[in-house]
């Protein structure tokens, strides 16, 4: 063993009584303070990292990763249509990187009841619509399936539509769909599931029926839609297809002569996606502070441990040991205490990301934060990193209390008390 460890040793693990009247108290506090920053930084960062992700996901499931749409169309749900041939969606499930492509229309309109009415959206999607986000959201009743040779009434809509209309699954309702002034078309839908995503921006609007409704409503040919949905096969990605695929679309036309214009999901809200990205400046924010917090508290535990042993270093400086060797004794006391208070820290922060990842616990409101829990999601390389980055930078800053070592004389502290 070498001679810096053995004396570190020593040192942190002596069961002397005189040896450790001052030491216990620093040493507590230190561990505690190392402990509570690790856990607040593995909490920050598996929060704002399960907030971001849950939000992203919960967009992408109502407007997919990216649309096509016309050039001349503007931002309401009263779209203007383009045409897509077999061979246009052939092109683009083929393209790289994308998984999958799907048609969609929309048509606003007004739910009514006896009692109640709503504004809604109704969206229509034909039989390659992927119900996976629908289906994970799903509370009562099912999914419609979509013929392509017959047209359904069935639609889902959401709880928050349910409740506020007072509808349950096999319920029917009217739905008024104004052309003009002085036409209203009134149709029929039947519910046959009911979804809750949480997200009540969309929740409250947002209802699902055959695309051929849609079509009809509008008088569209077969191959006539609002646009395309198409979804990625790497999200880091996303913004590099999404260039692409508009300078490859931007000079094609389809058969009436409208242009394709192609926007990524962070295009269509650039409100929602501007704010996640503000919540990266908090993390760091709060990192910095954490572990400017952390090292304070292990800069004053081995501040007092040198202070408490100044006769050791003067003896062991009598006794011919190098200042670079005696700091090493207390560069590995430090070690010490950092990884106590990294294995504390690392114990507290991940039993409560994992509380609440299977309890939910912390319950949010919905309509203010999107979401009704706090949410989790820890990846091994985040919580790799946030340790390597903690211990690091511990250890670094530890670098600066161990030169007070070099100005202490040894003639002057060997009978120091």
């Amino acid at each position: 063993m070498k001679f810096e460890l053995f004396i570190a040793r020593k040192v942190h693990f002596s069961k002397t009584a005189g040896d450790r009247q001052v030491t216990p108290p620093a040493v507590r506090i230190a561990i505690i303070g190392m402990a509570l920053g690790l856990a607040t930084m593995l909490l920050s960062v598996a929060i704002i990292t399960g907030f971001k992700k849950e939000v992203s996901y919960k967009v992408i499931g109502f407007g997919a990763h990216i649309q096509i749409t016309n050039f001349d169309s503007n931002t309401s749900y009263e779209s203007t249509p383009i045409m897509v041939s077999d061979t246009l969606l052939n092109e683009l499930q083929s393209y790289p990187g994308i998984r999958h492509v799907e048609p969609f229309a929309t048509k606003p309109g007004i739910l009514k009841t006896a009692n109640d009415f709503q504004g809604i959206v109704l969206k229509g999607i034909d039989e390659r619509f992927d119900w996976t986000f629908f289906r994970e959201h799903l509370k009562e009743g099912d999914v419609f399936a979509v013929d392509p040779n017959r047209m359904t009434n069935d639609v889902i809509i959401s709880r928050y539509l349910a409740d506020l209309l007072e509808l349950k699954c096999e319920d029917s309702f009217l739905a008024y769909f104004v052309q003009d002034i002085d036409n209203v078309r009134p149709r029929r839908f039947t519910i046959c599931g009911i979804y809750e995503t949480g997200f009540v921006d969309y929740d409250k609007i947002f209802v699902y029926a055959d695309i051929k409704q849609v079509r009809q409503l509008n008088g569209w040919d077969e191959d006539t839609v609002s646009g395309l949905e198409l979804f990625v096969n790497d999200y880091d990605q996303l913004d590099e297809i999404t260039d692409q695929l508009y300078f490859d679309m931007i000079e094609k036309r389809d058969m009436l002569g409208n242009t394709y214009y192609v926007r990524s999901i962070k295009e269509l809200n650039p409100m929602i996606f501007n704010w996640l990205g503000v919540l990266d400046i908090n993390v760091v924010i709060i990192l910095v502070l954490m572990m400017a917090v952390s090292v304070f508290t292990m800069i004053s535990g081995l501040l007092i441990i040198i202070l408490e042993r100044t006769r050791m270093i003067g003896v062991l400086k009598a006794l011919g040991q190098r200042d670079r060797s005696i700091r090493s004794v207390f560069l590995y006391i430090s070690f010490f205490l950092i990884g106590k208070g990294m294995i504390w820290g690392n114990v507290i922060g991940l039993i409560i990301c994992l509380t609440q990842s299977c309890f939910r616990l912390m319950k949010l409101d919905a309509s203010v934060y999107y979401l009704d829990a706090v949410p989790i999601d820890m990846s091994l390389t985040n919580w790799l990193l946030i340790n390597l980055g903690a211990l690091t930078v511990a250890l670094l800053m530890m670098l600066f209390p161990s030169y007070l070592i070099t100005k202490i004389n040894p003639a002057r502290t060997i009978n120091f008390e």
